[in-house]
């Protein structure tokens, strides 16, 4: 069943990178055009060889001491990495500029993530394969400002939710995300039917998938989609140059349709939802409702041509990370702006690091945890650590960071811990 066809029928009804894997290699490099690379790389990963195309600056091979910055442009379901070349008109979008950028391939419903699969896990695993190795192998093998900075992620449908998520769930990796008509809340209910869901298990089954095997079961696991979703994580994305683009799903845009597309539809429900959550954190953000239009090319080309300059004026003026951090996940261990978390709970559940800083932190959620800050402390100095109303003394190791324990105990709780410098 197609995904028009699955929400469709929905809609219907209702009316009636694991640590310390290999990474991944180049094994075939094909040049297009002056421009456009093919790789193909083999990644632990995936059980096959995947491909990537790379869309370098004009004169690259001349300007060898320059470096560029990069985006990552995600496809959507259905479709593969040579649709934005194909279809989308990336590359004379970008032509003249001085940008890389990489369209990797993430399934025709590979959703982004490491499967579930029953709790066997993956392959595939799209989430390590892209963030723990695409992005340093092409950090190696290309002159690019390998930072977050230099580094910005955008897609259509199926992979503006992989734009947002990857941001939401790496966002010291990115300096800017971008989503068009993007599938960008999974538990979105559109006439009493969970739309995501169905389009996920619609996708998915052209890669082999059976129902629940990308997230998990949707109802017993629905805590590992929220783990994912934009809409649960939109705070973590705050300090990011941000955009939402989609129509209405209504007939008569500038495009062509003459009938109401029902997957821009949901999109677009989809992408107000993030919209509405981002506005109520205050976290700056374009909202781009362009009114009628449909889930097709033209529009998504439109919107790569709008999103590409402002992506530069970013690149050009960066915006520093956030002087305190604060950051959501489900996950039991997890690192961000140096920070890391490691947690021993029972069950999956969300917790949160925030108001992070040299001063202190603050944890919320259950079982215990051990933080290790940044390097931000004189390797080997003694710190007075206060956690909750207990305090010791902490020595820094010999990089400057701290590893400070945290009892959360059975029920959500926060702690907050305070960090000064030792004397006497």
């Amino acid at each position: 069943m197609t995904l028009r066809r699955a929400l469709a029928a929905a809609l219907c009804a209702a009316g009636a990178t694991a640590p310390g894997a290999p990474a991944a290699s180049v094994i075939d490099t094909r040049r297009i055009d002056d421009r456009l690379l093919e790789l193909t790389l083999r990644t632990t990963a995936l059980t096959a060889p995947t491909k990537v195309r790379v869309l370098l600056p004009d004169g690259y091979a001349r300007s060898a001491g320059r470096r560029y910055p990069v985006l990552y442009l995600l496809h959507g379901a259905g479709d593969d990495f040579t649709s934005w070349t194909r279809s989308g008109d990336a590359e004379r979008t970008t032509a003249g500029l001085p940008l890389i950028v990489v369209m990797p391939d993430g399934g025709r419903g590979g959703w982004y993530t490491d499967w579930r699969n029953g709790g066997r896990g993956g392959p595939p695993r799209w989430e390590s394969y892209h963030m723990g190795e695409l992005i340093p192998l092409v950090d190696r093998r290309f002159r690019t400002v390998a930072a977050r900075r230099g580094r910005a992620i955008a897609g259509l449908s199926m992979g503006g939710f992989g734009a947002l998520s990857y941001a939401a769930r790496h966002p010291d990796r990115f300096t800017a995300a971008a989503s068009f008509s993007g599938g960008v809340d999974l538990n979105l209910q559109l006439g009493g039917q969970p739309a995501a869901k169905v389009a996920v298990d619609a996708t998915s089954a052209q890669d082999g998938g059976a129902p629940g095997a990308v997230f998990g079961d949707f109802v017993t696991e629905n805590i590992r989609w929220r783990g994912h979703n934009p809409v649960d994580l939109a705070r973590n994305l705050r300090g990011l140059g941000l955009a939402l683009h989609s129509g209405n799903g209504q007939p008569g845009g500038p495009f062509g349709g003459d009938a109401v597309d029902i997957i821009e539809l949901a999109t677009h429900e989809m992408s107000a939802v993030v919209h509405e959550r981002l506005a109520r954190l205050r976290i700056a953000h374009l909202w781009d409702d362009h009114g009628p239009g449909s889930h097709t090319w033209p529009y998504w080309a439109r919107d790569l041509r709008e999103t590409v300059p402002r992506l530069m004026r970013r690149f050009a003026g960066p915006v520093a990370p956030p002087a305190r951090v604060s950051y959501t996940s489900i996950e039991e261990s997890y690192g961000v702006y140096g920070w890391w978390v490691a947690l021993r709970r029972e069950g999956v559940a969300f917790s949160t690091l925030s108001d992070a800083d040299r001063r202190g932190f603050a944890l919320r959620g259950t079982g215990r945890a051990t933080v290790t800050t940044p390097a931000r402390y004189r390797p080997h100095g003694r710190y007075r650590v206060r956690v909750g109303g207990h305090s010791a003394v902490v020595a820094a190791n010999r990089r400057g960071r701290l590893r400070v324990a945290v009892r959360l105990g059975d029920r959500l709780a926060t702690v907050r811990a305070g960090i000064v410098p030792a004397t006497g």
